[in-house]
C-alpha cells in the first residue's frame, strides 16, 4: 500500500513537470529547468517500480546515464543561444535566423 502511495506521488510529480513544461515562459531555462524535473520525476516512479518487481536496477544506471547527457545538451544551447543573443529570451530570437 505505501508502494502505491509513493507511485502515485511520482506521478504526480511527473504532471507537475508537464504542466510546467507546457504553460508559457518567457525563459529557456525554465523549461529545460522543467525538463531536469520530469526526469528526476521519472527516474523515481521507475526506482519505485523496479523496487516493487525485486528486478535489477542497472536500468537506472543508464537512464541516469542518459539524464545527464540531456542536461549537458540543453546547458550548451542555452549557453550559445545567450553567446549569440545576450540573453535566454524566447521573443528575442526567431528559429527562422540563421
Amino acid at each position: 500500500m505505501l508502494k502505491l502511495y509513493w507511485l502515485g506521488l511520482g506521478s504526480l510529480l511527473i504532471l507537475a513537470g508537464l504542466y510546467v513544461f507546457s504553460s508559457r515562459r518567457k525563459h529557456l531555462l525554465m523549461t529545460l529547468l522543467s525538463l531536469e524535473f520530469i526526469s528526476l520525476s521519472l527516474y523515481f516512479v521507475l526506482y519505485i517500480f523496479l523496487l516493487t518487481k525485486s528486478s535489477e536496477l542497472y536500468f537506472l544506471m543508464v537512464f541516469l546515464t542518459f539524464v545527464v547527457c540531456e542536461g549537458a545538451l540543453g546547458l550548451s544551447i542555452l549557453v550559445s543561444l545567450i553567446r549569440t543573443h545576450g540573453n535566454d529570451y524566447f521573443q528575442s530570437f526567431s528559429i527562422l535566423q540563421c
